[in-house]
């Protein structure tokens, strides 16, 4: 089962009490998955069973109307999908005028006002749309979401919904459709959160945590590695100098302190400064140990220009 189907089958799950909230569900749904054919006969395809399944049971519910259903399968991609059939009955005009889908001038394409006016009226129909046209990817892979409908106006005034309630998104045409994205996993938890998928929000959260362990592991090893690079980068470059010291006036021209620390990296060019340190008699300290590096970096400098100066 896809992540989406997941959430939806999770917010199928919640009962709601007032019947407000219920139409406001119901119209969002039937927005999206609804389709109006010959004199008020509706249709309404869905590919998630228990979408499928609440459809059914608040058109009993509140209007009483006559539903058939026919399940289906695609042979092309293996995939059932659900046709919920409302055949032109008594009472389905005015259930459409109810729900906002329809009124004496045709066809609404925007969200009829009275259906939102409270919070739970409007988190119930920001339910009933993503249940009806709603994508989240896997958080495994990405934090992406998506509400699909079919008009313009529609896309904006979820938009405007989802504003209400500090949720950024953005509505955007895509071939002969609207959708309405939000990115990023803050917006898509407050989403959730919102409307009732709290398991939903648990496992984005969980696997926000484990991505974060994962991310700061390897920001770490990525440190130890650049830092380790860089020490090597050193180490050869004080060999490099303490050789060349060594061919041109001898080591045993540098002051004891100075030669004992030319002998130790000679001796362990893959220790770090510190482990230098500690393999000295008596132990000296990082910063000692990188003072007298310098020292003999400065000897080898003085050494060139000198001999630049003869040549």
């Amino acid at each position: 089962m896809s992540f989406t189907a997941e959430v939806k089958d999770e917010l199928s799950r919640i009962v709601l009490d007032h019947e407000a909230c219920k139409k406001a569900e119901l119209s969002a749904l039937v927005r999206i998955e609804g389709h109006l054919s010959g004199k008020y006969r509706l249709e309404l395809v869905t590919e998630i069973a228990p979408v499928a399944r609440i459809a059914v049971r608040l058109l009993h519910e509140i209007y009483h109307l006559k539903t058939e259903i026919t399940t289906r399968r695609s042979v092309l991609h293996k995939t059932y999908s659900y046709l919920i059939m409302v055949p032109a009955q008594l009472g389905l005009k005015e259930a459409l005028v109810d729900l906002g889908i329809i009124s004496e001038s045709g066809l609404e394409m925007g969200i009829v006002p009275r259906l939102v006016q409270s919070h739970c009226c409007l988190v119930s129909y920001l339910r009933g749309a993503f249940l009806g046209g709603g994508f989240i990817a896997n958080p495994k892979r990405d934090f992406h979401f998506e509400l699909s409908c079919g008009h313009e106006i529609l896309a904006h005034g979820l938009v405007a919904l989802l504003a209400q309630n500090a949720i950024p998104s953005k509505a955007i045409t895509r071939r002969s459709s609207w959708i309405v994205y939000i990115k990023g996993a803050e917006p898509i938890v407050d989403f959730l959160a919102l409307v009732g998928a709290h398991q939903s929000v648990l496992a984005i959260e969980e696997v926000r945590v484990t991505k974060s362990i994962r991310n700061d592991e390897n920001r770490r090893v990525n440190a130890e590695m650049a830092n380790q690079a860089k020490s090597i980068e050193a180490s050869l470059s004080q060999i490099h100098n303490i050789q060349l010291l060594r061919d041109t006036k001898g080591l045993e021209s540098l002051p004891k302190a100075l030669q004992e620390v030319a002998l130790l990296r000679l001796a362990h060019p893959d220790v770090s400064l510190r482990e230098l340190g500690e393999l000295a008699v008596p132990p000296l300290s990082k910063s000692a140990i990188n003072h007298r590096i310098r020292r003999i970096d400065e000897l080898v400098q003085a050494a060139l220009e000198e001999q630049h100066a003869e040549d």
